[in-house]
């Protein structure tokens, strides 16, 4: 029995958009909404068509699914048009798995703004729910000059293979997965449910194409690095093996008497690599194993070599004369060569992951005229433009720059990434993307030029779920609560220090805990703190991971004397006990988040 999923064929998105499906999810809104149907029940429907529930009363996140990342310029176009005709906020968010979300979205308007998508080739298909969710990528998978080869094919093969499987859509909880095409881990495999990093191996005199496959990665209130399962996998297997690990996983009941510890790493951790290891090659004896999957049926094969732009008949540079200093620091850090020769991989610093209608409208048409009709988001909330000549450079800088997005100092330390917060999402604790604002806001001021703090990452998530990758940044923020003297709330930070997310400077690791908790509105001043510690304390050539790993974290407590007292409740206080961006004292209201549902 030979299982094929979709025709091999060019297709405007990875995933099948079925208009069919979108009508079914209207009638059944239109019956929820009429109350014909329990709430329990509509949630589960709805978050399998990536329609998730927000803090807000009648609004809703849409989240689009975009598998590594890959956008068209087409898609660009039509995500700005939502943003403009669905999105109360006029804004799209990139997401840190390399999604887009657009929030307070009403139910009863879902339905067309979802057909808008479909028309371009995007879906919102299991991006939320019990299931696969969206399958991260390395942005510069197929021009990384050091890759082992492109995984990007295979990307495609995994989202289509699992997207609407019977046996992905109720799962004890989410499968996160990740692809990376070189040991850089770009892509961060380790934190992830299911990981992938591109691998050749020698078999009877032949170069194979496989991956080493990691399982049971993840952060929130159990961070893990993803152990091993194989360290080879042949291309023409991996679908078949994968499946076995969900096999696994949806067959393990223990997981679902608590949602709350029902990811796989929970059963991976307990039972350990090896014993899981078993449990997967048992499954591969089972009856369903003897099917054969045609993975090269599902390959997503996009030639963009043949759609990049000639080289232009004037070099950019020396046409328009000398250039201004932004210029040189944008070229400096957002431009990075590309395997094939002539042309430049571009990153374009998108602040919190924000997009307006413009801003999507202005990138659609850059892709189109300078590369190759293209563009890829990333983990740190960012835009890649591949296949852009170096002749075209100032150009391209040019056009970001009417479009507020020629900023510099791309994945740099003013480069920080925040999820939304108690903004939008029912299990946030604190407003960190206010938080991201400030702390944005005081590494602007200082003017940083050291390079060795230039090159950190900082992080804040609203709860501890770690949406906001903090437990993997050098300095890092988890949304927390703190009482006052007095007994009133104030919202406040969890500190991680000594993390890294970064492959090209080693191991992804995970932050240590400083004891202690920062009220939020000190947070900018508690992270400025930080940094003069470590510039004052450091080893000639001491990074500051290796100085975290000398001092230890608690050298770093005595850092937070005299911001964790706040005062009684007054006139001269009450700014304290208000969060970022808020009119209003700080009270805990948290509900109950979806994704166990």
């Amino acid at each position: 029995m030979t299982i094929t999923k979709s025709p091999r064929q060019k297709a405007k998105g990875v995933i099948p958009y079925l208009p069919e499906e979108i009508d079914v999810f209207q009638k059944e809104a239109e019956r929820y909404l009429a109350g014909g149907i329990e709430e329990t029940d509509f949630i589960k429907f709805r978050l399998r068509q990536g329609v998730y529930g927000q803090r807000q009363p009648d609004a809703q996140m849409i989240r689009v699914k975009i598998p590594f990342g890959g956008l068209s310029a087409d898609q660009l176009d039509a995500l700005g048009a939502f943003a403009e005709e669905y999105a109360p906020l006029k804004k799209g968010h990139i997401t840190t798995r390399e999604c887009f979300q657009f929030h307070h979205v009403k139910l009863d308007r879902t339905s067309d703004g979802l057909r808008l998508l479909g028309q371009s080739g995007l879906t919102t298909r299991e991006a939320c729910g019990n299931t696969v969710r969206n399958v991260a990528g390395c942005a510069r998978a197929g021009v990384c000059p050091g890759e082992t080869f492109d995984p990007t094919p295979y990307v495609g093969a995994y989202a289509r293979y699992f997207v609407r499987h019977p046996l992905t859509q109720a799962f004890p909880r989410k499968i996160k997965s990740a692809f990376s095409g070189c040991d850089s881990d770009c892509a961060m495999t380790a934190i992830h449910d299911m990981g992938f990093i591109a691998r050749m191996k020698t078999v009877d005199g032949v170069q194979r194409k496989g991956f080493k496959m990691v399982v049971g990665g993840g952060t929130s209130i159990m961070p893990r690095i993803a152990p091993t399962l194989y360290e080879f996998v042949a291309v023409e297997d991996f679908l078949k093996i994968c499946e076995a690990v969900f096999q696994v996983f949806n067959k393990s009941d223990e997981l679902r008497k608590n949602r709350m510890k029902a990811r796989i790493k929970f059963l991976v951790d307990r039972i350990g690599i090896d014993d899981f290891r078993k449990l997967v090659e048992a499954e591969l004896q089972a009856p369903w194993a003897k099917k054969t999957i045609d993975v090269n049926a599902l390959l997503w094969e996009d030639d963009e070599a043949s759609e990049a732009p000639a080289a232009p008949s004037t070099n950019g540079h020396k046409a328009h004369g000398s250039v201004p200093p932004e210029f040189s620091t944008w070229l400096s850090t957002n431009v990075r060569e590309q395997r094939q020769g002539g042309y430049r991989v571009v990153s374009v610093t998108v602040v919190q992951g924000d997009l307006t209608p413009a801003q999507f409208r202005g990138l659609a048409q850059i892709a189109r005229q300078y590369a190759a009709g293209r563009a890829r988001l990333t983990q740190e909330q960012n835009l890649v433009f591949r296949w852009v000549r170096q002749e075209s450079l100032l150009d391209v800088w040019k056009a970001l720059s009417a479009l507020s997005l020629g900023e510099g100092h791309v994945n740099e330390i003013t480069d920080v990434v925040t999820c939304p917060g108690t903004d939008s999402c029912k299990l946030g604790i604190t407003a960190s993307m206010g938080m991201g604002r400030a702390l944005r806001s005081k590494l602007m001021d200082m003017h940083i030029t050291d390079p060795a703090l230039r090159q950190l990452h900082v992080k804040a998530s609203g709860c501890p779920n770690g949406c906001g990758q903090h437990h993997i940044a050098n300095i890092g923020f988890h949304g927390a609560a703190i009482k006052s003297a007095s007994g009133q709330q104030v919202p406040a930070y969890e500190i991680f220090i000594g993390g890294n997310a970064d492959g090209a400077k080693g191991a992804i690791r995970f932050g240590q805990r400083v004891s202690g908790r920062v009220p939020s509105k000190r947070a900018p001043e508690f992270m400025e703190r930080v940094l003069k510690f470590y510039t004052d304390g450091r080893q000639p050539e001491e990074s500051f991971n290796q100085f975290v790993d000398r001092v230890g974290p608690k050298a770093f407590e005595p850092l937070l004397a005299g911001l964790k007292d706040v005062g009684p409740l007054n006139r001269d206080t009450i700014t304290t006990y208000m969060d970022w961006d808020k009119t209003v004292p700080y009270r805990v209201e948290r509900g109950e988040g979806e994704c166990a549902v």
